[in-house]
């Protein structure tokens, strides 16, 4: 019996990896955070399985079911919205399941961050503007930041930021951003990427918070940077006929010949 822990992806019930749909296939338990992952998701279970929606259960509770289903020699499928390696609690329940020696695995998923940035259809990083993206949010009930991961801290270095959690905040956001960005730097608001109520919303720091009526104020994440104003006239050396990379060598006059390819 193994608990198996499942990255469900963004809310598409077809952006899930092949693994993940296997494994929700092949679990007779499913377990799955009802407030953000959507049914959709759950027709992958097996005919007769157990489905427990967690989003009302806490801790002890969470785990108990998988003793239970232990007990019966059931794997279980446990499902967390777009991918386990962020703000997941994924960690917590591991902690809990191996002391008890129950067996765990993990199957990542597509992240909220690649969703959004799929909608909009824009690199997040590019190419003399941004080579960072900077995953974040801001401090909440459940779990409060370091004082050394401020959204000034992060600004100051341009990146692109995608910010969890913080929708509720914007004008905190906006606050702690112009500074660094200036009011016309590019801003998107995607709600609830990949759904069908999916919207989205672009603007700037300047001019976003008129745009986001009241009722979006979760599931949506702001992503803010340079690098989401699109073109720039900047191109990567990668594709270039002068770059001299692995599988596509050039001359020795190349400006490119002595540079290490990324592909």
């Amino acid at each position: 019996m193994t608990v198996h822990f499942i990255g469900a992806g963004p809310g598409a019930p077809d952006l899930i990896t092949l693994r993940a749909r296997d494994l929700i296939a092949s679990c007779p338990v499913c377990l799955y955070a009802g407030s953000l992952v959507p049914e959709a998701i759950l027709a992958h279970c097996p005919k007769g399985a157990k489905i427990v929606n967690t989003a009302p259960m806490d801790l002890d509770q969470i785990i108990a079911a998988c003793v239970e289903a232990q007990n019966n020699g059931q794997d279980v499928a446990r499902l967390h919205s777009g991918d386990l390696s962020v703000w997941s609690a994924m960690g917590e329940q591991m902690v809990r399941l191996k002391a008890l020696d129950i067996p765990v695995s993990v199957t990542p998923g597509v992240p909220a961050f690649a969703a959004a940035a799929a909608a909009l259809e824009t690199e997040l990083t590019l190419p003399g503007v941004a080579q960072s993206v900077v995953l974040t949010r801001t401090s909440g009930r459940a779990s409060a930041m370091p004082p050394s991961e401020t959204l000034a801290n992060f600004a100051a270095t341009r990146a692109t930021l995608a910010i969890h959690l913080s929708i509720h905040r914007l004008s905190h956001v906006i606050d702690e951003l112009v500074p660094f960005y200036g009011p016309e730097c590019p801003l998107a608001v995607v709600f609830r990427a990949s759904w069908p109520e999916e919207q989205i919303l672009r603007g700037t720091l300047a001019t976003i918070a008129d745009m986001v009526p009241e009722e979006i104020n979760r599931t949506a994440l702001i992503l803010v940077g340079p690098a989401l104003a699109g073109e720039t006239g900047v191109r990567s050396a990668l594709y270039s006929t002068d770059y001299d990379r692995r599988y596509r060598p050039q001359s020795a006059d190349s400006p490119f010949s002595s540079l290490e390819g990324e592909e």
